[in-house]
């Protein structure tokens, strides 16, 4: 039985669904970047004041990593339940979560306060803000990807991607100001709350653009089909998850093996750098804010540019690109910053953003793309998000410890260009999506998902 059709998205709807899914995630990473920007420059003298220099920082990203590993698990949690009831409803929730959990760690005491209580209550707000993160990336590009135009759907989706370095932006531009205009000591006291209150504006103006808009067509159709189904007598659906492990174990493998160069470079170009910047190249917090700053600028603009990229040429030709590029960069991007020079940090991050970006645009729909209609947010967000936990998750910390241990950036450079050959391996190993049609692709119909891996223009002859 054929569910029925939906009908294509006209594109002043398609806009404004782009920008309800693009402000919601702009909101989120804004939230969890802040905490990251936090753990590098004032974490580790608020809530580990009685560790070294070096290992209050280490500690400081420990609280940081937790949030990833709470990622998987809001992934199989929002991935059942947006499967079953629908995308936007749980990125409503999801974005609540985050604000709230960044809110409270504004007005959270420090060890000065309540001692060794102030980091176990923050890293219960990290795991929170972990957790909401994990559901809201997949529902955010689905969204997206099932209401956009099949032809363009690489630039469509690739638009709440540019949420991370909008988010980016936000933090370390709020960061910046704050730090350029107070003291320190000023900073250090209760200035750096300031960023983490503004959160409460943002998550009200990001549910005031979210729930105006409508749930995916894509999604509607295939309820609609499953319900007939249920109607019909016919065999109960399989749990999201026990289905994705059954039609799409593959598809996960490649997604996660994808997902290792793009998070754990992204991680090293604009997390870890606040400290090699500051501990390694002695150049101030202020010039290492600032170049990630610019740098963030154009990674922004950069990724609808590869996401129309992969509509013409495909998703796997410039993920490639992106692999490879970051690989062949560590080395210089380390020996830019040693130069010390404010122009050399700013050339180092802003290509290793351009060429993640490469990575980071195409994902959206290419990772939509491999999954079946009723098991796509789960099937996505697990793919993107269980990868977290061995990539972006320890990245700062790893290339903490390597810093400490070696005293140069050259561990850390093949560190990265590791993981940038099991990219390269798993994106070998991918089929191409590009041509694709996401309303034939359902679940547990052995025929549609043999159809999944034929182009669109060959099922619809």
């Amino acid at each position: 039985m054929a569910a029925a059709t939906p009908s294509p998205t006209p594109p002043s709807s398609l806009k404004k669904i782009v920008a309800a899914s693009l402000v919601g995630t702009t909101v989120e990473w804004y939230d969890f970047f802040l905490y990251g920007s936090a753990a590098a420059l004032v974490f580790n003298k608020l809530f580990f004041p009685e560790s070294d220099p070096l290992v209050g920082t280490l500690l400081s990203f420990l609280t940081y990593a937790v949030g990833f590993a709470a990622r998987p698990v809001g992934a199989l949690v929002f991935g059942h339940y947006g499967d079953r009831l629908g995308r936007k409803k749980l990125l409503v929730l999801s974005l609540l979560m985050m604000g709230g959990a960044t809110f409270a760690i504004g007005l959270l005491p420090t060890h000065a306060g309540i001692g060794s209580a102030a980091p176990v209550l923050l890293t219960v707000l990290r795991l929170v803000q972990g957790f909401a993160l994990g559901g809201e990336w997949g529902g955010a590009v689905l969204l997206v990807s099932e209401h956009g135009d099949a032809r363009r759907r690489g630039f469509w989706a690739s638009w709440p991607q540019t949420g991370a370095p909008a988010g980016q932006l936000l933090a370390t531009g709020v960061l910046s100001a704050l730090t350029a205009l107070m003291p320190e000591s000023a900073f250090e006291s209760w200035g750096w709350r300031i960023p983490f209150l503004l959160s409460g504006v943002l998550v009200i103006l990001g549910l005031w653009i979210r729930l105006s808009v409508d749930e995916s067509p894509v999604f509607k159709a295939a309820l609609a089909q499953a319900e007939q189904r249920k109607a019909d007598s016919s065999p109960a659906e399989k749990i999201p998850l026990v289905a994705v492990l059954r039609h799409h174990w593959r598809d996960v493998l490649i997604a996660m093996g994808a997902r290792m160069a793009e998070n754990i470079s992204y991680y090293v170009i604009t997390a870890f750098i606040l400290v090699y910047a500051t501990a390694s190249a002695e150049l101030g917090k202020q010039t290492a804010l600032n170049a990630v700053l610019v740098a963030s600028a154009v990674h922004f603009a950069v990724i609808p540019l590869w996401g129309a990229l992969s509509d013409r040429v495909g998703r796997r030709p410039v993920y490639l690109v992106g692999a490879i590029g970051v690989a062949l960069w560590m080395f210089p991007f380390f020996a830019l910053i040693d130069s010390r020079s404010f122009g050399g940090l700013l050339l180092a991050v802003t290509v290793g953003l351009v060429f993640h970006g490469a990575m980071y645009a195409p994902q959206a729909a290419f990772f939509s793309e491999m999954f079946a209609t009723r098991m796509r947010y789960s099937g996505a967000s697990i793919g993107a998000q269980f990868s977290s936990v061995a990539a972006g998750a320890p990245a700062p910390l790893i290339a903490t410890a390597l810093l400490a241990d070696f005293g140069s950036s050259t561990p850390i450079s093949l560190y990265v260009i590791a993981a940038s050959l099991l990219t390269v391996l798993a994106i070998i190993c991918a089929k191409e999506t590009r041509s694709r049609d996401l309303t034939d692709i359902e679940p547990d119909d052995r025929q549609a998902t043999d159809a999944a891996t034929r182009p669109a223009d060959a099922r619809t002859r």
